[in-house]
């Protein structure tokens, strides 16, 4: 089941809530939070995880705390018979943290990590000399104003 078919109801809400207050916290703790049944947390969380709801642990890790401070976006302009090719190559590049495929002029937006700019430089050449890739245009982020965030969305309509 794909995460963007799967449902989220009350329940679903009230158990990652309480899990983005505590990510430790026991499934017979959580269980006791909330009110349900042990079986009942634990198996929600089943459910969520086989649906690829629930993201992997390690990006909770920030890049800098790994000793990649420096975070960038390349827009990367591909030829389009060789897409599948650079995104695979894409893959195969530790730094390269996401690839996204915009809509309009750019063709994949690929948001990386560094340690220090002359990485940075490197990275971005090894992303331009990926199969595919005819050109790409870096920007460095500066700094994170509001980092990536779901919370707001699990809260109910009426709590906002």
């Amino acid at each position: 089941m794909s995460s963007q078919r799967y449902q989220l109801d009350a329940t679903d809400k009230r158990i990652l809530l309480a899990l983005d207050e505590d990510p430790r916290v026991p499934t017979l703790m959580l269980s006791q939070q909330l009110g349900l049944a042990r079986g009942t947390v634990q198996s929600r969380l089943e459910k969520l995880a086989a649906a690829g709801v629930l993201l992997e642990n390690s990006i909770r890790v920030t890049p800098a705390a790994l000793g990649h401070p420096v975070s960038a976006s390349v827009d990367a302009q591909v030829e389009q018979s060789r897409l599948d090719d650079a995104v695979a190559a894409l893959a195969e590049i530790p730094e390269v943290l996401e690839c996204l495929a915009p809509a309009g002029d750019t063709d994949l937006r690929i948001r990386i990590v560094a340690r220090d700019s002359d990485h940075l430089y490197r990275v971005s050449e090894q992303i331009r000399l990926c199969p595919g890739i005819e050109r790409t245009s870096t920007t460095m982020f500066l700094r994170q104003l509001i980092p990536f965030r779901t919370r707001g969305l699990l809260a109910d309509e009426q709590d906002r």
